[in-house]
């Protein structure tokens, strides 16, 4: 153990000295911009690895003297106690703050593993110790063992232990190889509520027909696979989103009402018409459309990189797969579901404008059809909104 600590004050004066440190143990060698390579004149090695230069700045606010004293202490209490523990690994914290005033580490969190449980007359064959410096960083020091070259002795400083910095590395890797690319592939939800506007002063007529839908039960679900091309520059944040989608519309009435397609008319109509004989608990138009959004979206980036911000605008075609009513309700204390499956006189092709904006992991879309739901004269005259929020994109 006093070994390990040794080793751990000449990583630290590497650290705070480097200098000094070089002309002791020999040159330094750096692989990576977060990687230090210390090789000491009886061949062990020494491994720090940090986040960016600025973690290593921090790391000089600790005075050495103090903090080796502090680490001697608290190091001992937990090998002894990961000695006697009959389990693999004992953790500890302490809060130098308290019994050291004046120290810059707020919480000291230690973590002795074991490769086989020792007790208090035997020592574990092997031992790694993990220590965890305030908020800032953490410092693992792991003790491998004799090889061919020595020692090696392995400090990790940052917030994930050692072992997890090569999965970190890699999931980088891939974020940046992701953002380099020109063309992203994505699946997304969108989640919301219909509403239908610009509906005229109720009257007698087929198209200014009264009716109330259930704002929350007219539901509006689309399943999209959005093809993202970077205009310009890999730092352009202008963008542009299209791809197809499959969108489920749903108008749920209120008020007893329910749609009814009048097929005996020459040519026939969708009325809304209100049941007076039964009480219906569900009364809906159903309709699924396979549409094409085109829209340019601007994203814009904080400090680390990463889209804190964006916002779009477009428009979007579409075509009606298909459309059915659906009333469910009570009659003769038995429940019923009648389903009819029919055009409904709704629009085949609808085309229309979209948009969204974007804060952080939250996304809210608007899409505004500019085409009637119904055909001229053969159905309420009205236009479909839906807006909500987009899931995974």
């Amino acid at each position: 153990m006093k070994r390990l600590l040794s080793l751990l004050a000449l990583l630290l004066l590497v650290v705070l000295a480097p200098g000094r440190a070089q002309a002791a143990s020999g040159p330094i060698t750096t692989s990576t911009d977060d990687t230090i390579m210390v090789k000491l004149p009886n061949q062990a090695t020494m491994t720090l690895y940090v986040k960016n230069k600025e973690q290593l700045r921090e790391f000089r606010a600790y005075k050495l003297d103090s903090l080796m004293r502090m680490l001697d202490m608290y190091i001992n209490q937990a090998v002894e106690a990961g000695a006697s523990s009959k389990t693999d690994q004992v953790t500890l914290e302490f809060k130098p703050s308290k019994d050291h005033p004046g120290t810059q580490a707020e919480l000291v969190r230690i973590t002795v593993r074991n490769d086989e449980p020792g007790n208090a007359k035997s020592k574990p064959k092997a031992e790694k110790v993990d220590v965890i410096l305030g908020k800032a960083f953490g410092v693992t020091v792991v003790e491998t063992g004799e090889n061919e070259d020595g020692n090696h002795i392995s400090v990790h400083v940052g917030s994930t232990p050692a072992e997890d910095s090569v999965r970190q590395v890699q999931k980088r890797a891939r974020e940046l190889e992701r953002a380099n690319r020109r063309v992203h592939q994505d699946f997304g939800i969108d989640l919301g509520v219909n509403t239908l506007v610009n509906r005229p002063t109720p009257g007698a007529s087929i198209a200014d027909q009264d009716y109330e839908l259930k704002p929350l039960s007219s539901r509006y679900i689309s399943l999209n696979w959005r093809y993202d091309l970077r205009l310009g520059s890999k730092s352009s944040p202008l963008h542009l989103i299209t791809g197809p989608e499959v969108a489920f519309n749903n108008y749920m009435l209120d008020n007893n009402q329910f749609f009814r397609n009048d097929r005996t008319r020459q040519p026939s109509a969708t009325f809304i018409s209100r049941d007076t004989a039964r009480s219906l608990e569900k009364s809906k138009l159903a309709v699924t459309s396979l549409n094409l959004p085109l829209m340019m979206e601007l994203r814009f980036k904080n400090d680390e990189g990463k889209t804190n911000f964006r916002i779009g605008a477009g428009g979007f075609v579409g075509y009606r797969l298909s459309s059915h009513t659906k009333l469910k309700y009570e009659q003769e204390g038995r429940s019923h579901k009648d389903k009819d499956r029919d055009n409904m006189n709704l629009e085949d092709f609808q085309y229309g404008l979209q948009g969204m904006i974007g804060v952080r992991g939250l996304d809210l879309f608007v899409k505004y059809h500019l085409t009637d739901a119904f055909k001229a004269n053969r159905g309420p005259e009205a236009q479909t909104v839906s807006f909500g929020i987009s899931l995974l994109n």
